[in-house]
């Protein structure tokens, strides 16, 4: 096997080896078989393109334009000049294709759908990556600056990815780059000479040559590759936040104890509401009667900043075995009522906290977890998520009365500070509001059922997930003037209105109610992901609000016992009391429980472009009867050109120094020279001597005395090899031949130069060769043939 093949194989597995890094990140994993065979015929047109050979720029070239016309194949073929030319219809197509990728990419966790957008990302960015090695590798000859793209690659893939299995990627990335400098200096010693070139075992049994520094290469990577993953475990770590996705835990310290400090679980929120496909999240049984009260919390925030809310740091410890504690503040004269739910995740969410409904009394579930009393949640200890679990929770579901909350005395003065502290740079405009709605109201609840009536029904919001979720002090305030937003804004909103009149408040992440099934259980999408405000009242504890029109249910007691009240039926999720057309994106934004049940869905929140495809896309022979025309087209009109090219670079190449390689080379110079003449208009005549030729060509072509003395040298040593009987050897043949090239160029005009560059005469000698080779196997099949004779009729 010659170097650049090795070095080509070499950094097509290296390629593939760090994009296996990618694998975890989409599901199924499909992708990869497709990117490998397209990233092969990228590399064998390289290697096609070497072995011409044309310039290297021009090699990059031809790789870039086979993998555009694999891509627009693969993806938009419909779209393309005969199903396989890219036009500017296949790249607006493509380009919405990346752009419907991105979208996916940000709205799907770990890991993803396969979705057409996905896979152009996937398979273009291996297909560039690939390109990238190969030309620093095997073009330029330059195999270390190869390991950054490579290095890329296997950086962002291990960015994304949860940490579980990040040793295994970076082993087989770090293993395919070995392995291509492995290559490199193996050919590059190849080429020092007979040093390096294997000599046998010395009597010490110690190899030689070039087996041992290859060998030497090789123990020094394995060992350099062993250091980089065993040092590592060695030094300090830096535990991420609870809900950092590389899982590497949450709590400090041993035992049972610790403390968690989290990032903001809202950053995903907008996205999920805005998902294109609604996938599920969890599979819910349930004991409870109504479940559009079945709210599956995640955690709290109660941190406000005037930015945005957060989690507060807190103290972790063991789950309770048996029963959780009383929830802070429920007495004992409110009804409740304890109830099991079943909940069952999807394999592809991965999440550090876990859903529950609130308040929770115990939990059976397997794996590392920990209990946070404050908020009473669980979270994922040391790399432990939701995904692909089923488990079950106890929880009350409080019924209190609206006489109760009404007369709910003062809570205790450190959670009155805590829960209603409000940063100074919060807009004067907040509580200002939050008075003149609750004017004339004698209780916090009061107050509290106002707000909800004002955000709900009142006030003429509406519900818009296109909305950006904004940031700074002023992003309330916006969304008190325009009067648009989704949960967030609305709890964030609620919430900080309720803390300015003195009401303890915070707000809860998780879903809301999802859709019944037949079987009995409720499936719970990425579009319910959702968050409500919950607010403090002694006596009762923390209590769920739903100030966010057309989402979830308004819970019963926030619903006073008198005939004029303007709040919705309470077994009804709200709906918007204006009259004037929503600036919702979608109807499915006005979608309520009842309508799920009734109409079995609702449709999309942000429905994307369609985009034609065909199920999993083309089948792989059918992509690669595609892929073998594109080659056909764009290899065959150049065809002619490129077997000149390659015979020119063989006869003029390097040869042996014995006298029959010398005698053959030239000989090989002279079929050159009369086949360049030829191009150019001047036919070889087979009954001229080699001088009587070369006048010829002096002569026809009008060359230069240079040029002439150029081709009569070639002349006489052609005439040496074939009459002397020791030719004396001549040195400079192949020099010659390029400056009679070059010569004739220059003495004739554009269409000849055009027509012996793309459609060279001496090209018809394939054709005499073929009709030669044909001959001479239908003489050899004629040869082989039986002969039979015809019996003979006399009688004897």
């Amino acid at each position: 096997m010659s170097g650049r093949i090795r070095l080509t194989l070499g950094a097509w597995a290296a390629t593939l080896m760090a994009a296996c890094a990618l694998l975890p990140l989409v599901e199924p994993a499909t992708w990869f078989v497709q990117a490998g065979f397209l990233l092969a015929v990228q590399s064998g047109a390289g290697a096609l393109a070497r072995r011409v050979p044309v310039a290297r720029a021009l090699t990059v070239l031809a790789q870039a334009l086979v993998s555009l016309v694999l891509l627009t194949v693969a993806f938009a073929r419909e779209h393309a000049f005969a199903g396989l030319l890219p036009g500017p219809e296949a790249f607006r197509f493509l380009a919405e294709l990346l752009r419907q990728g991105g979208d996916d990419v940000s709205r799907y966790a770990i890991p993803a759908p396969l979705s057409d957008g996905i896979r152009l990302m996937l398979v273009g960015g291996v297909l560039i990556i690939g390109l990238l090695v190969d030309t620093l590798a095997v073009t330029f000859r330059s195999a270390a600056p190869a390991g950054l793209p490579l290095l890329a690659l296997y950086s962002v893939a291990a960015g994304l990815s949860d940490g579980g299995s990040d040793w295994l990627w970076f082993v087989l990335a770090a293993g395919g780059y070995l392995m291509l400098l492995l290559a490199e200096g193996r050919d590059r010693l190849s080429q020092w000479g007979r040093v390096f070139g294997g000599a046998p075992r010395t009597g010490s049994g110690e190899p030689t040559g070039a087996t041992a520094p290859v060998r030497t290469g090789r123990r020094i990577g394995v060992v350099a590759l062993g250091i980089a993953l065993v040092v590592p475990l060695g030094l300090p770590t830096m535990d991420g936040g609870l809900l950092d996705p590389a899982g590497t835990g949450v709590g400090t310290g041993t035992g049972g104890g610790g403390t968690i400090s989290a990032v903001n679980p809202l950053v995903s929120l907008r996205d999920s509401l805005n998902v294109d496909e609604d996938r599920q999240v969890m599979s819910v049984r349930t004991e409870m009667k109504d479940t559009s009260d079945l709210y599956l919390r995640i955690v709290s925030l109660d941190d406000f900043d005037g930015t945005t809310w957060k989690p507060s740091k807190r103290s972790i410890t063991t789950v309770p075995d048996g029963r959780f504690p009383t929830p802070t503040g429920l007495g004992p004269d409110v009804g409740r009522t304890e109830v099991g739910t079943t909940i069952s995740t999807a394999d592809w969410y991965g999440q550090d906290w876990l859903p529950m409904p609130y308040p929770p009394s115990g939990v059976r579930i397997k794996g590392n977890w920990r209990y946070e009393p404050v908020g009473m949640t669980l979270v994922g200890d040391h790399g432990q998520n939701t995904r692909g679990l089923t488990y079950e929770v106890r929880s009350l579901v409080v019924q209190p009365t609206a006489e109760q909350l009404a007369a709910a005395p003062a809570p205790p003065a450190p959670l009155e500070r805590e829960y209603t502290e409000l940063p100074d740079s919060l807009p004067e405009v907040v509580a200002r509001t939050a008075r003149e709605v609750t004017e004339g109201e004698t209780s916090d609840y009061d107050r509290a059922v106002k707000l909800q009536e004002y955000f709900a029904v009142t006030g003429g919001f509406e519900y818009d997930t296109q909305v950006q979720v904004g940031s700074g002090s002023q992003g309330i305030a916006r969304f008190l003037r325009d009067k648009q937003g989704f949960c967030v804004h609305f709890s964030f909103a609620m919430a900080s209105m309720a803390r300015s009149l003195g009401i303890p408040a915070r707000v809860a992440v998780g879903f809301a109610p999802g859709t019944p099934q037949g079987d009995g259980t409720v499936s719970v999408g990425l579009r319910d992901a959702h968050a409500w405000p919950e607010l403090y009242f002694e006596g009762i504890g923390w209590t769920r609000f739903e100030p966010t029109p057309t989402r979830g249910s308004m819970p019963s007691y926030t619903r006073p016992d008198t005939s004029g009240s303007t709040l919705p039926d309470p077994a009804r999720p709200s709906q918007s009391a204006s009259s004037a057309p929503s600036a919702a994106p979608s109807a499915s934004e006005g979608c309520t429980v009842e309508q799920k049940k009734l109409d079995g869905g609702c449709a999309s929140e942000a429905p994307a472009v369609a985009l034609p495809t065909d199920g999993d896309g083309p089948k792989w022979y059918a992509l690669l009867a595609w892929a073998l025309a594109g080659l056909a087209v764009l290899v065959l009109p150049l065809a002619p050109m490129l077997w000149r090219t390659r015979t020119r670079a063989v006869r003029l190449g390097a040869h042996g120094r014995s006298e029959a390689d010398a005698a053959a080379h030239t000989l090989a110079v002279w079929d050159e020279l009369t086949d360049t003449a030829w191009d150019f208009g001047i036919s070889p005549d087979e009954s001229l001597t080699p001088r009587g030729a070369a006048a010829r060509i002096v002569r026809l072509g009008r060359l230069d005395p240079e040029a002439a003395d150029c081709v009569h040298r070639v002349a006489d040593a052609v005439e040496q090899v074939l009459y002397a009987p020791r030719p004396r050897p001549a040195a400079g043949l192949a020099e010659d031949v390029r400056r009679v090239l070059a010569a004739l160029r220059s003495t004739v005009g554009r269409g000849t130069r055009l027509r012996a560059l793309f459609a060279p005469r001496s090209t018809v000698r394939v054709v005499w060769t073929a009709s030669a080779w044909w001959s001479g196997v239908r003489e050899r099949a004629l040869a082989l043939r039986p002969t039979w004779r015809r019996p003979s009729r006399q009688q004897g």
